[in-house]
């Protein structure tokens, strides 16, 4: 087969500037005879090959059977290529295999790879959902959403985002992760639409700034050998941007649930040096009466689960899942 006779497919990621093709495809444009497309409106992919001094041949509203024996008969002359359309040409593929399916000597057909999604480009869409969702003529439930009334659903996404994670669904992580993610969206839209306020970039700016800031074994010239020398090396540089916080448990949230807060407290306070005194607290506490001697006990749990590397909340939940799935099967046996 003739390798000149060639129609060549352009597929580009609408999620990727028009103009950041790829090197395949500018090779491709300069050995066309031809480039077409519905029209080079400045906007899109056509409009940027134009610009870059490429001529575009607009072949307008044909239907896709029209287009496709249009485009073989040119490709059967020399290479050509189709530059495509914003909606992807719906029937366009199917119209062609058709049409060289009927040609005795059909050219050949390529698919041109011009740009791939980057990594995160679907996070965009999200936005661009987000930002629908709130704009006029959008969802009205979601246009009357405040900070303060979508706390509630920030703290029970996060309680199910656990138990997918825990749970070892993929499928079902996939989900609850996209809800949590669909929280801190909504959150920085709704900041974005006050006076004063920010939006998702800016979240995500703080995010790469903390980032690269706490990482310095990584982005300069600190080293970290160990994860606990990283661990030691992000508090103390947390301490100095936080000087307000002069206490180990400042900043410990106190409408954490009570377990996670007896760990984070008891983590800090052992990561101060303060381990000897929290001890001899605990055992004052079990001398206090019985719920003292209860919250003793618990604490004890939380430390002695600390001091063997256990994660006690994830211990409970897992024994609380084998007790809920055992007590099912009790009850489907009784008569």
């Amino acid at each position: 087969m003739d390798i000149q006779r060639r129609l060549s497919l352009l597929v580009t990621s609408p999620r990727v500037a028009p103009g950041l093709l790829s090197h395949q495809a500018w090779q491709a444009f300069d050995r066309a005879v031809g480039l077409y497309a519905r029209s080079a409106e400045p906007a899109g992919v056509a409009g940027s090959v134009a610009s870059a001094g490429y001529e575009v041949q607009p072949v307008g509203d044909e239907s896709a059977s029209r287009l496709a024996r249009r485009l073989v008969e040119l490709a059967d002359a020399g290479p050509v290529v189709w530059l495509g359309s914003p909606d992807a040409d719906p029937g366009l593929s199917e119209a062609l295999a058709s049409e060289l399916a009927a040609h005795v000597d059909p050219p050949e057909l390529e698919m041109l790879i011009g740009s791939w999604d980057v990594p995160g480009a679907r996070l965009l869409d999200a936005v661009t959902v987000m930002d629908r969702l709130r704009s006029p003529g959008g969802c009205p439930w979601d246009a009357e959403q405040t900070h303060a009334s979508l706390v509630p659903y920030l703290v029970e996404e996060t309680y199910e985002c656990v138990e997918a994670l825990e749970s070892g669904d993929s499928e079902h992580a996939v989900e609850e992760l996209g809800d949590v993610l669909l929280q801190v969206l909504f959150h920085a839209r709704v900041a974005a639409e006050a006076e004063d306020g920010y939006d998702i970039d800016d979240v995500a700016a703080a995010l790469v700034d903390k980032l690269i800031r706490r990482h310095p074994h990584v982005f300069a010239q600190a080293s970290a050998d160990s994860a606990e020398e990283v661990q030691a090396s992000w508090t103390e540089l947390k301490q100095a941007e936080k000087p307000g916080r002069e206490h180990p448990v400042d900043g410990i949230p106190a409408g954490m649930p009570d377990l996670a807060r007896a760990v984070k407290t008891t983590a800090r306070l052992g990561r101060a040096g303060h381990g000897a005194w929290l001890a001899e607290q605990v055992a004052l506490a079990g001398e206090s009466g019985p719920s003292g001697r209860l919250a003793a006990e618990l604490l004890e749990a939380v430390l002695r689960a600390r001091a063997e590397g256990i994660d006690p909340g994830a211990a409970l939940r897992e024994t609380l899942r084998s007790i809920e799935s055992a007590s099912r099967e009790l009850g489907a046996r009784r008569p």
